[in-house]
């Protein structure tokens, strides 16, 4: 909830399957699991790769590299998505395959949950048919020591083949032990699993197929697991597993035989339905028969507590009401805690900045270049810092809080069935959730969405969330208009909420018109995981929203910031025809800012502020104020500055509402080219939200006052 481009580990993914293999030596492991058995955190811990971990499941939305040494030999460990099956459905199952397939890694790791082993056991099973170079690392252990869980772990080794270890990553217990596990298989210590049978007819198919393949390259897929998937049909075949087969020497007898396999199937009644069925279920059945043996668990499996929240936090009575009761305590806490260390910021940055004007006065600089510098491009800064970094230190860890303890999955299955009559995917909540902080982060998150109109339905109404650089607009303005005088800023936060609350409705409400326009089709089932409560560890908390989020966002701000600053002061003190370009501009676009219950200086400062939210409010002042730099005002000064200049309850609100409802960010709309590869979609990303806030706007404009 509220994470950023850097959180989410997008750094990271950029690099995809491209394995650096220069160093001597060096052995490439792909590490796998479930969503949400603490793989990303046991990747993490090994490499000191800084992807998001959290107490919710899809984080990793593609493969994410990174390199370690142990016992002095060099690794890379490639972080792939989570996934509950490996027979290719969906993107996430289809980059882990390929990648576990044909991504050459030398050995494999599969992180399991110790609290809920016999569902993960699916997917060990699946990984070690491929890759039998695997290692199994049982994750959690420490968690379900506290359930009262027992897991045999001898017993466990004995019925995989495979080596197994015990690992709670967030503490780094168990992970040299594992990484020595990993040495050995790697090096060619290779483990002898046992054979999973199939039906008699599958694997008389299997194995006619097994002599025309010989001996495939490795590292690679095990030639037992090609022949199985080979007896799909072709038109299921992914991408890597055709090319995969058309590389090998004899490619077209391999196919042929393929298809003469698939006919003996099908006259024996086994046809491609049928065959993933029966495959699916003896995995199943296989799973279940070891953890029956190697697991004992109390009455409940140890989750009674958390049955217990789940009926406050996702009952139909309670689970909505919690939820908006909850986001406004982070409003309220969020806007009650900013106000004095705002006002000591903004203190220090007018000390900060008169000293920056006296050191160029004394180096004798001229005033345009004092002007330029000093009351341009720092004072806005100043400004950004004062009014962005309090709110960001307390907003990010209230909502990190929330996400380590396992809310965020709650609000997804809370929202699921408005997302579904509005014909859009559930997981769309979770991306909505991300956009807090950073829409280009939401925007990436889509890829967690496996149906492509679904995900582009959750790109372009992406923006309708408030991230994190509208936040100080909206508080400003709702404070100083509608809450001037309340205690504790408890109606702000209200406000604030209610805001959001319109926001989601017309997520909701523009989700289903695309839906029946543009972008037809029916709502995708999806299997959501509900992870188990756990309490947030602090410290990690505030060094993660912290580093990787407060000063992420605010860095990207204040880069933005100073040239905007600097683009602002040469607006407005180049003078044509006795009035400053900035004037000029607000007065050009003023019928249009009319109309929408605005003026020309709103708009200018929308348009101007397309880099980054964040300057509104900086350029709406040196506008209205008519001079060259931006002047310090209190909340009740800037009151009367708009007041002043014919703004009403009506302009605020219209104010607001082009607030919320506008185009994205630029880095947003870049963001948004980057995963459509679309100058439509882009555009549409851009226009439909700009539409929707200019609608609303002038349906507001037109009430009487």
């Amino acid at each position: 909830m509220g994470l950023t481009m850097q959180s989410t580990g997008t750094a990271a993914l950029d690099a995809g399957l491209c394995i650096d293999r220069s160093e001597p030596g060096v052995r490439v492991i792909a590490v796998g699991g479930n969503p949400n058995v603490g793989k990303s955190t046991v990747v993490n811990a090994l490499t000191g790769l800084r992807q998001h971990t959290g107490n919710w499941p899809g984080k990793t939305v593609t493969t994410a590299q990174g390199s370690c040494r142990f016992d002095g030999e060099p690794y890379i460990l490639v972080d792939i998505p989570g996934t509950y099956s490996l027979f290719a459905n969906s993107a996430e199952e289809e980059a882990a395959r390929d990648f576990l397939c044909f991504g050459g890694a030398d050995a494999a790791v599969i992180v399991c949950d110790a609290t809920c082993l016999e569902r993960n056991l699916n997917l060990v099973l699946q990984a070690i048919e491929i890759l039998p170079r695997t290692v199994v690392c049982v994750n959690l252990m420490d968690e379900a020591e506290r359930k009262g869980i027992r897991v045999d772990l001898k017993r466990l080794r004995e019925q995989l083949g495979v080596p197994v270890t015990a690992a709670s990553a967030r503490s780094r217990r168990g992970l040299n032990a594992l990484m020595r596990a990993v040495g050995k298989v790697s090096r060619g210590d290779a483990p002898n699993p046992p054979r999973i049978l199939y039906s008699p007819a599958i694997e008389r198919a299997a194995s006619s197929l097994l002599p025309c393949l010989g001996t495939l390259p490795q590292p690679g897929p095990s030639a037992r697991w090609l022949s199985l998937r080979l007896l799909e049909p072709e038109e299921s075949w992914t991408d890597g597993f055709s090319s995969f087969v058309d590389g090998l020497p004899n490619a077209d007898s391999v196919r042929q035989e393929a298809r003469r396999a698939r006919e003996m199937l099908a006259g024996e009644g086994v046809d491609a339905g049928l065959l993933q069925d029966l495959v699916a279920g003896r995995l199943i059945a296989q799973a279940e028969r070891i953890a029956q043996t190697c697991v004992t668990a109390p009455p409940g499996g140890g989750f009674a507590r958390d049955r217990k929240l789940d009926r406050l936090f996702t009952s139909r009575l309670t689970g909505i009401p919690v939820m908006l009761l909850l986001l406004a305590l982070v409003f309220w806490l969020t806007i009650a805690g900013a106000n004095v260390p705002s006002e000591l910021l903004s203190s220090l940055g007018t000390a900060a900045e008169d000293g920056l004007a006296s050191l160029f006065a004394a180096c004798g600089a001229p005033d345009w270049l004092t002007g330029a510098v000093v009351h341009g491009m720092f004072r806005v800064l100043c400004w950004v810092v004062s009014v962005m970094l309090p709110p960001m230190a307390i907003f990010f860890p209230l909502f990190t809080i929330l996400e380590d303890f396992g809310y965020l999955p709650r609000v997804a299955f809370n929202l699921d069935h408005a997302f579904q009559k509005a014909h859009a995917c559930g997981k769309q909540a979770l991306t909505m959730c991300m956009g807090f902080g950073c829409n280009a982060a939401g925007v990436v998150g889509c890829r967690i969405i496996d149906s492509p109109r679904e995900r582009l339905l959750a790109t372009v109404t992406n923006s309708f969330v408030p991230c994190n650089g509208k936040f100080p607009t909206l508080i400003t303005i709702l404070t100083i208009f509608f809450a001037a005088g309340s205690a504790g800023g408890v109606i702000p936060a209200l406000l604030l909420t209610g805001v959001i609350l319109l926001g989601v409705g017309m997520t909701f409400l523009v989700s289903r018109m695309l839906s029946a326009t543009i972008l037809r089709g029916v709502p995708s089932s999806f299997t959501l995981e509900l992870p188990p409560y756990r309490r947030p560890q602090i410290g990690q908390i505030l060094v993660r929203s912290v580093l990787d989020r407060t000063l992420f966002v605010l860095a990207r701000a204040a880069a933005v910031a100073a040239p905007a600053g600097l683009l602002l002061w040469i607006l407005a003190n180049v003078d044509v025809g006795g009035a400053s370009l900035l004037s000029h501009c607000a007065q050009a676009l003023d019928p249009i800012g009319r109309i929408l219950g605005l003026d020309g200086a709103i708009l200018l400062a929308f348009i101007l502020g397309l880099p980054a939210n964040e300057i509104v409010v900086p350029i709406l002042i040196m506008t209205y104020m008519a001079q060259g730099s931006l002047s310090e005002l209190s909340l009740p000064q800037l009151q009367s500055l708009l007041l002043a200049n014919g703004w009403t309850w009506k302009t605020a609100v219209c104010m607001v509402v082009f607030s919320l409802l506008h185009w994205p960010c630029a880095t947003t709309l870049a963001t948004i080219f980057r995963e459509t590869k679309s100058l439509k979609w882009t555009a549409a990303a851009f226009l439909v939200p700009t539409l929707c806030g200019a609608a609303l706007c002038a349906l507001i404009a037109l009430i009487p006052v």
